[in-house]
Parts: structure tokens; C-alpha cells; sequence
């Protein structure tokens, strides 16, 4: 994924959202549920109930872009309230974006302590 360019606010909106919505029905919840300005600029994320497709809603100041993706295994982790937005920086985005637990990530491996 192509990372958001510097200064971007990205925010999650908490609960499920009905993936059947398009362009114009996740600009109005945006509006109404998240009382922000869809046109701002920023990263608006919604995911589904099933958990396993996300939906990113941005304005790049020409159109609004709708970039999905849904995970063959596994779940996006989302927070556990039902109300309201989350804000996340790009790199916790990044992580989001391929399944990885953006709130508490952990090494893989270690590094090595020289001697």
C-alpha cells in the first residue's frame, strides 16, 4: 500500500459499518456519525462486521478515493467500542492495512545484542 502523504490524519470509525455502502453513503456517515468533513483530506477507515474487508474513504482534492481490502485469513483488529473514531498515526495505518495488530505490535525476532 502506498502510504498517506505527510501530515494526514487517518481516523477509524469504531462499530461495523454495512460494506454494501459506496462513495456517497460513507461520505454521509463520516458527516453524521463521525462529524468530521469527508472533503478534509483525511483517511476515514471503516470495517466490516464480519471483520475481514476494510474500506479507506479519502478526498485527494479532485474526487473522492475508495481503496478495499479484504484479508483471505484472519481479521482486522478494530477497537472494542461501538461509538465514535479513533485516531491513528501512518505507520499504525500501515500495520492495519496488512492485518497486523496496530495497538500493541510485537518483534518477530528479537535483535541481537553485540558484544
Amino acid at each position: 500500500m502506498l502510504g498517506p502523504p505527510p501530515g494526514t490524519r487517518v481516523f477509524l470509525a469504531c462499530g461495523t459499518t454495512d460494506m454494501r455502502k459506496g462513495f456517497d453513503g460513507l461520505a454521509a456517515q463520516v458527516q453524521t456519525v463521525l462529524a468530521q468533513d469527508p472533503y478534509s483530506g483525511a483517511m476515514f477507515c471503516f470495517r466490516g462486521r464480519r471483520g475481514d474487508l476494510l474500506k479507506i474513504l479519502v478526498w485527494d482534492g479532485q474526487g473522492l478515493i475508495l481503496i478495499a481490502k479484504r484479508l483471505e485469513k484472519g481479521r482486522f483488529v478494530w477497537p472494542q467500542t461501538q461509538a465514535g473514531v479513533v485516531s491513528l498515526t501512518a505507520a499504525q495505518l500501515s500495520m492495519l492495512f496488512e492485518g497486523i495488530d496496530w495497538r500493541m505490535p510485537a518483534w518477530t525476532a528479537r535483535p541481537q545484542a553485540t558484544v
